[in-house]
């Protein structure tokens, strides 16, 4: 059975390039808006996370008509964290649009998620995109995605790949790089003609295959995945089974069942070969998982999703100011979220400590633990978290570790600093290339290397540099690589930050805090230029006597503190500190509060 009504495809790119853009004018010119309806920006970024950073974390699923024929559309992740996202939405569609930015060209994750495409075996349709920037490079754009398909060994027909040009924003299309399109007809028209219809046997026993988790409070874990053969009905009766026998098959019941629509799911009696569906009331189900005709073992094969890379303990936060500002506080509160977050996250890992306060949280890089740390945050919760640190491995009797791919894009004159700074953190030059007035290089680096550089990356680069990252390998370990050159400014004691103290510390470094904070022994407050941390007493009050009025000196002046966000505190923490994180304030402290405590722990 062929179903030419039906075309499943997703889109794919690096990071920025303009995905969910498009999305938003595919399903304006797909009819899914009435006429004159309002519509935000980005209405596929439904969370307020991925709203404020202009990011998509969760890959989305939705669907929009065109003549008479039914386009699920698949919006995946572009940072290289939720590169598990993409690996496997890509088994449910028969084809992807990669998307590529008409000046930047192919980048890091574009690569990544053309060669999961590849090896999968998808048809792909090139569309540059943004050629309205004023530096697009039209005429060389192309040269550059065929070279990239050379390098991944794509098929003869993957290379003769048909190639459009496209502005996201106003939603044009058009097959030539010296015209401008009307609309996107062109575009739709390509996906029509070049994507192959969804295929199966509709008379054979049911088969579906689960790609995606999503968690609703009310009906519990919803699967969403594509029937591969058969017919799915609502109310049967099913064998639950994985490819990779992690476990023992059985029994289920799908309660209710759903299909994608522009923006929602519609409710189904029964779906056949190549749908998309949701379906609700198999509580244990997880990605990777077949749905079978009961009693019929036959899982279908699954990827195995790539291993986390990087580590953090969470645990409870017992600092002076613990429960004052969250209503989550207790280690079961913390161990509940991280276990509701495994739920629908399928690269994360979290294990229990020596502690019962503590837990290690595993995941693909510090971006997917942020992203983590700061919706708890948003929840109510107060935790404390610790440095990251990458996750070894043993491969062949030797010590190895995760390595980065870097691409870097600097002006000329900002590059000496840069690959000095590589140099030192052990980065191993690949290739470099000029682009216009800028360079591109292409860095091989430890991913602990990168801990702590995104800061002085910017200031190196005076705000224009573009740095892009992906895992490439496990590689024997490289050595000590330098930590962070700067100490802290640790406070003397408890108390509320004054002008006189915080004037007289201002001198020592830069201050984290400004006037009339709270402040406890322990706590940082500012970095100081040394090595080492300096006690500082930022509570200290002027003494007042008959002699010195109060108003008989000249005004204090404070320099503006500086004022960290969630990502730039992870890595500016030591290997001795912690990161104190409530609803509201982000605190970095010493693990060991009291100042005398630690002089003795430093003697020892």
């Amino acid at each position: 059975m062929i179903r030419n009504d039906l075309r499943n495809i997703a889109i794919v790119a690096h990071v920025d390039h303009g995905k969910t853009t498009l999305v938003d004018e595919m399903l304006k010119q797909g009819g899914a808006y009435r006429e004159n309806q309002v519509v935000e920006e980005r209405v596929m970024d439904s969370n307020d996370l991925e709203r404020e950073r202009g990011i998509t974390i969760l890959s989305k699923n939705t669907a929009v008509y065109y003549k008479d024929t039914k386009i699920n559309i698949i919006d995946t992740p572009g940072h290289a964290d939720f590169g598990g996202e993409v690996e496997r939405v890509l088994k449910m569609v028969d084809g992807v649009i990669l998307l590529v930015d008409a000046a930047e060209g192919p980048m890091p994750q574009t690569r990544f998620v053309t060669q999961k495409a590849l090896e999968l075996g998808l048809k792909i349709i090139v569309v540059v995109n943004k050629i309205d920037r004023p530096d697009a490079r039209l005429d060389e754009i192309p040269d550059e995605v065929l070279e990239l398909l050379l390098d991944l060994d794509a098929s003869e027909e993957q290379l003769e790949s048909p190639i459009l040009f496209c502005s996201g924003r106003s939603g044009t299309a058009s097959l030539s790089q010296y015209e401008e399109g009307k609309d996107l007809t062109p575009l739709f028209e390509t996906i029509l003609n070049h994507i192959d219809p969804p295929s199966g046997d509709e008379t054979k026993d049911t088969q579906v295959l689960v790609s995606a988790i999503d968690y609703n409070e009310y009906v519990g874990r919803i699967a969403i995945g594509k029937v591969e053969s058969g017919v799915v009905k609502q109310g049967e009766d099913v064998t639950v089974c994985d490819y990779h026998e992690s476990k023992d098959p059985y029994r289920g019941k799908i309660v209710n069942l759903y299909q994608i629509d522009a923006f929602g799911r519609t409710p189904i009696k029964e779906a056949t070969v190549g749908d998309i569906v949701c379906f609700s009331g198999i509580e244990k189900i997880t990605i990777g998982d077949t749905i079978c005709k009961l009693g019929n073992v036959d899982p279908l094969p699954f990827v195995k999703i790539s291993e986390p890379t990087v580590e953090m303990t969470f645990g409870v936060n017992d600092s002076p100011f613990a429960g004052q500002e969250g209503k989550f506080v207790t280690s079961r509160q913390i161990r509940e979220r991280l276990q509701k977050e495994l739920l629908k996250d399928v690269s994360l890992r979290v294990s229990d400590t020596d502690s019962t306060e503590k837990f290690n949280v595993c995941g693909r890089g510090e971006m997917h633990l942020s992203i983590l740390i700061e919706n708890m945050r948003r929840e109510g919760f107060e935790l404390s978290v610790s440095t990251p640190r990458v996750l070894f491995k043993e491969i062949d009797g030797k010590k190895c570790e995760p390595i980065e791919r870097v691409v870097i894009d600097v002006p000329e004159e900002s590059l000496g600093s840069v690959m000095e700074k590589m140099g030192q953190r052990k980065g191993e030059l690949v290739q470099m290339a000029p682009q216009g007035s800028r360079m591109r290089v292409e860095f091989l680096i430890p991913s602990r290397g990168l801990f702590g550089y995104r800061n002085e990356f910017l200031t190196d680069t005076k705000g224009e540099g573009i740095m892009n990252t992906i895992f490439d390998s496990y590689q024997p370990f490289k050595g000590e690589i330098p930590t962070r050159s700067t100490g802290s400014l640790v406070s003397y004691e408890t108390g509320t930050a004054v002008t006189y103290g915080l004037y007289n510390a201002q001198e020592r470094g830069t201050l984290f805090i400004g006037a009339q904070t709270p402040v406890y022994e322990g706590m940082v407050v500012g970095c100081s230029p040394k090595q080492e941390d300096l006690v500082v007493n930022v509570c200290k009050k002027k003494q007042l006597t008959n002699t010195r009025a109060s108003g008989s000196d000249d005004a204090l002046r404070l320099t503006p503190p500086r004022v960290m966000s969630l990502e730039e505190s992870l890595e500016f923490l030591a290997e001795d500190e912690l990161l104190e994180v409530t609803p509201e304030s982000l605190r970095i402290r010493k693990r060991i509060l009291s100042n005398v405590q630690r002089a003795k722990q430093r003697n020892k």
